[in-house]
């Protein structure tokens, strides 16, 4: 059986100064400073994380290129499997990307509005290094595609663009079937409803995408500890969770949320 994986996540945006930072925020809003990308990229490699995920959550609303520079120092920190995500927009984008350092791209925006950009990076540089991110919001209207049950009442999700700022109008699982389809490698599942507020992952969200592809699935968003990370491997069937605040905060290790999953039958990298 394959092993789980544990990932931690940096939110990375230019502070007052125009110097890069990472930011933690609760529904992709009320940012605060955490710290510095590089020093926290060193600390999760020494710490037994899975993978490493970064991402530049200004550049695409602002129209800016990724922090290449400093994925490069991040990635001269990381020995494990390095995604960067944020700006990404053309083929050039992936291809000095990856120069960077980057294993991987995560792209959202730019897929939406061009999906054939999904079939030309995986043509390019393999499906391997192609992640579509998924910046999902629940609408309880009648104009999705496929809908859950939440809380007693049936909902859609939506893909959102430019971090989570503005709708799209495009059904989460469909999107998903159709990234799939066009060669994405892995999918990246955000819930702006569950981001950051450490009361678990989207489980309804989460569910539906990974019963609908089989491509491999990142959760994301709304996780409070290991139990977290246990309910969404088991109940939605994720390949990976990943995680920000309770690792940055120090509220968990990586670590302790090994055990934790290992003494209950998940298998995981120790």
């Amino acid at each position: 059986m394959l092993t789980k994986r544990i990932i931690p996540c940096i939110d990375v945006d230019l502070d007052g100064d125009g110097n890069p930072a990472v930011y933690t925020g609760v529904n992709f809003e009320d940012l605060q400073y955490t710290g510095d990308p590089v020093e926290m990229a060193k600390r999760y490699n020494e710490a037994g994380a899975d993978e490493f995920v970064f991402l530049d959550i200004t550049a695409s609303a602002a129209g800016r290129e990724t922090m290449l520079e400093t994925v490069s120092r991040v990635a001269d920190e990381v020995f494990i499997p390095l995604t960067v995500g944020g700006g990404i927009r053309t083929k050039d984008d992936i291809k000095e990307t990856l120069r960077a350092g980057a294993d991987k791209v995560s792209i959202n925006t730019a897929a939406l509005e061009n999906p054939d950009l999904i079939d030309e990076g995986a043509r390019a540089f393999g499906s391997q290094c192609i992640v579509i991110s998924v910046d999902a919001r629940r609408r309880y209207d009648e104009e999705g595609e496929y809908y859950a049950e939440v809380d007693g009442e049936s909902c859609w999700f939506e893909c959102t663009v430019k971090g989570g700022r503005e709708g799209t109008g495009v059904d989460v699982v469909e999107w998903a079937k159709t990234a799939e389809s066009r060669g994405a490698g892995e999918l990246f599942v955000n819930s702006i409803d569950a981001d950051g507020t450490k009361d678990g992952y989207d489980i309804p969200l989460t569910k539906a995408v990974c019963d609908t592809v089989s491509t491999p699935v990142i959760a994301s968003s709304g996780c409070g500890g290991p139990e977290d990370m246990y309910e969404v491997f088991t109940e939605a069937g994720a390949d990976a969770g990943l995680a920000a605040s309770i690792f940055h905060f120090g509220d968990y290790s990586i670590q302790e949320t090994k055990e934790y999953l290992d003494e209950r039958g998940v298998p995981v990298r120790l």
